[in-house]
């Protein structure tokens, strides 16, 4: 399989290009960063023209991992994100039409909004709450129109908190890395009341990614872990692991816009993609705090303080 990933130099795009090229894919990488090496352009999704070179190559399967990510930053910068999350897509979707490709769109469980439980995507009408959650439900549309008029071979895949111990550190990031990041450090760290997720490692994560490309008819499929947790469980657990101070755990209020609990109906990921997870919180919060004790002991301490 010809595999293009677009958006390989993010926390899942470039473990998703290591999976594909150990199970003997060609893979061709294109992401905003600059990098110089073989089978890597620099493009951005909203300039078309610069994507022409890496749909020349004739890919099978197209990645579509590039967004405008978070609620904060959506909300903040909005004119980038709706260009992004719908424009810049569209434009992939007419190249991969032009070159015969299927099409895997990684969307998120933002779509769903709150007061949702479980999170089934047979939900017909979802209504996210914020604009995050809203261009990306959008862009699910496009996908949906493109299959439905012009014979796109397509799957969205609906992404609830994935983690990697060696995914990118500082305070962006998602509750896992940066508590412990900030806990290894000595600082306190914020614990939204009453918020629960499940936590799916990469490794899972990627196997259920790689999957989507096997499945024949178009299907909207949440992928996540199963094990549903408070967050304040997990901040325990990783203050435990690493023997921080329990005065360092700050309990605070939700902000605005945020989904309190996440927990997704998993039974298409099982059915359709063939996937369960095996790697489960403990183990993860254990490789997450050893790696966060090497990569700080070797110097990489970001500059950021939640």
């Amino acid at each position: 399989m010809k595999a293009l990933v677009i958006g390989s130099e993010g926390n899942i795009g470039g473990p998703l290009v290591k999976h594909l090229r150990a199970g003997g894919h060609e893979v061709m990488e294109t992401d905003l960063k600059p990098g110089w090496r073989p089978n890597y352009i620099m493009a951005d999704i909203n300039h078309p023209v610069d994507l022409l070179p890496v749909f020349d190559w004739q890919p099978d399967v197209v990645f579509l991992l590039s967004a405008m990510v978070s609620r904060v930053t959506c909300e903040q910068a909005s004119g980038l994100a709706i260009d992004t999350n719908l424009g810049g897509i569209n434009n992939v979707l007419q190249l991969t039409k032009r070159v015969g490709a299927r099409l895997v769109f990684f969307s998120t469980s933002e779509i769903y909004g709150p007061g949702v439980n479980p999170m089934d995507e047979a939900i017909a009408d979802p209504c996210p709450n914020n604009r995050y959650g809203l261009s990306k439900l959008l862009g699910e549309k496009l996908v949906e129109y493109e299959v439905a008029n012009y014979g796109l071979k397509a799957v969205s895949l609906r992404p609830f908190m994935m983690y990697d111990e060696e995914e990118t550190l500082g305070d962006h990031r998602s509750a896992m890395i940066r508590f412990a990041t900030n806990l290894a450090l000595g600082r306190p760290i914020e614990v939204h009341k009453g918020s629960a997720r499940g936590w799916l490692h990469v490794s899972d994560a990627v196997r259920a990614i790689e999957a989507a490309t096997r499945v024949e008819r178009y299907a909207v499929v949440n992928i996540g872990h199963p094990d549903v947790r408070p967050i304040e469980q997990l901040a325990e657990m990783i203050r435990a692991e690493l023997g921080a101070d329990k005065a360092l755990l700050r309990l605070v209020e939700q902000p605005g816009r945020m989904t309190p609990v996440k927990r997704p109906l998993l039974d298409r990921q099982r059915e359709l993609l063939g996937v369960e997870p095996r790697v489960g919180l403990e183990e993860g919060v254990g490789l997450v705090c050893r790696r966060i004790r090497e990569r700080l002991a070797s110097g990489e301490c970001p500059v950021f303080t939640r």
